[in-house]
């Protein structure tokens, strides 16, 4: 189930005019929770609450898919972009 900081984080983006899937149950774990589509780019982003962390494997794959060329990053509530 979706937090409502993701939730406002998905409308936000969707009134901006991108395409925003949740990746749910990939192959491999630890990949960012939202995959944001607009213009030919994709934007994968790790959703955090406020009293949560950026776990070592989350951080690693973030790192994976800026390596391949495409935006990511991490928000928290309350913090903004925290990775």
């Amino acid at each position: 189930m979706a937090s409502r900081f993701q939730t406002k984080i998905k409308k936000e983006l969707e009134k901006n005019g991108f395409k925003v899937l949740k990746l749910i149950r990939l192959s491999e774990n630890g990949y960012p929770d939202l995959l944001a589509l607009k213009d030919g780019k994709a934007s994968f982003i790790e959703i955090k609450e406020a009293n949560d962390t950026l776990k070592p494997l989350q951080k690693h794959r973030i790192d994976e898919l800026r390596e391949l060329g495409f935006e990511a990053k991490c928000l928290q509530d309350g913090k903004g972009q925290i990775y």
